[in-house]
């Protein structure tokens, strides 16, 4: 008897495959910049694609991820690694109902994942991870924070994972060295109404990668992840400056006091920040 699949179950069947036809297109592709391998099954933007080639140059011994920020899941830089590549991995959100909507997904019983509830701050995480039972050398770590990406990053000491992928705000540009003040209740939404005042500059990311022996190898190609391989297995990957990896974003998300989005330019943007503490940080 043939069994009925429901339309979640038929569209998750054709995020498999159209994942496994791209994986194999790329691998195709001679060597060149990081987006011009971009492909989107389960990310935002580009990055499953992205993520796909930079596990194939690098070599991986332990295929387990860490993400913070996934909200619901449905969207993240390491569900194709599940879903396509059978790795295994921690997800971790502050919102009780994502979590919940993630343990009831049957991808949950089906692949080997772990998904905790926690509000991360840079006191807690090495905790968070510890008590996840995740320590050493490891794939891939994706931050998503949308705020305190730069000090939480700053703080990992129990894992080493060989791929880092950060988000920056493009925002502050492609020379300074800048992030937010850190506050460990800080919350996007609240610290300011436009949702444009978070995270970490491209270059105060390159900077603190540096520091823990990381390389920045580029950005996805709508200026949002910056991603980054640990230099002791860097391999023949290119490493490049701030300077020449910098993308500017070429998307809008500002909103107005009503919470609607308000559709301004990169310069009225600016005329914003202006007024919103930033701190920099050194080489």
């Amino acid at each position: 008897m043939k069994t009925m699949l429901n339309f979640d179950q038929r569209l998750g069947a054709i995020q498999e495959a159209l994942g496994r036809i791209e994986a194999r297109q790329n691998s195709d592709k001679a060597d060149g910049c990081l987006n011009d391998y971009e492909f989107k099954v389960y990310s935002q933007w580009g990055e499953d694609g992205i993520i796909d080639y930079l596990t194939r140059k690098v070599d991986i011994k332990n295929n387990i991820f860490v993400e913070f920020g996934v909200e619901n899941y449905l969207e993240s830089n390491t569900r194709y690694l599940l879903v396509n590549k059978n790795w295994s991995g921690l997800v971790i959100d502050g919102d009780p109902a994502n979590v919940s909507f993630i343990k009831a997904d049957p991808l949950y019983w089906r692949q080997n994942l772990k998904a905790d509830c926690a509000f991360i701050t840079k006191e807690n995480i090495n905790e968070i991870l510890t008590r996840n039972d995740l320590a050493g050398d490891i794939g891939l770590l994706s931050i998503d924070l949308d705020g305190n990406d730069y000090w939480v990053w700053r703080e990992i000491e129990v894992i080493s994972p060989r791929i880092v992928v950060v988000e920056y705000n493009f925002r502050f540009g492609a020379d300074k060295a800048v992030t937010i003040p850190y506050d460990a209740n800080f919350v996007r939404r609240k610290a300011h109404y436009s949702m444009i005042y978070f995270g970490a500059s491209l270059q105060a990311l390159v900077n603190l990668g540096k520091k823990k022996g990381y390389s920045f190898v580029g950005c996805n190609r709508h200026g949002l992840n910056a991603f980054f391989v640990r230099t002791d297995i860097l391999g023949d990957l290119k490493v490049l400056t701030a300077e020449e990896g910098y993308v500017a974003g070429n998307f809008r998300e500002a909103r107005n006091q009503d919470g609607q989005l308000s559709f301004i330019n990169y310069a009225e943007e600016q005329r914003i920040l202006q007024g919103l503490p930033l701190i920099e940080v050194a080489d």
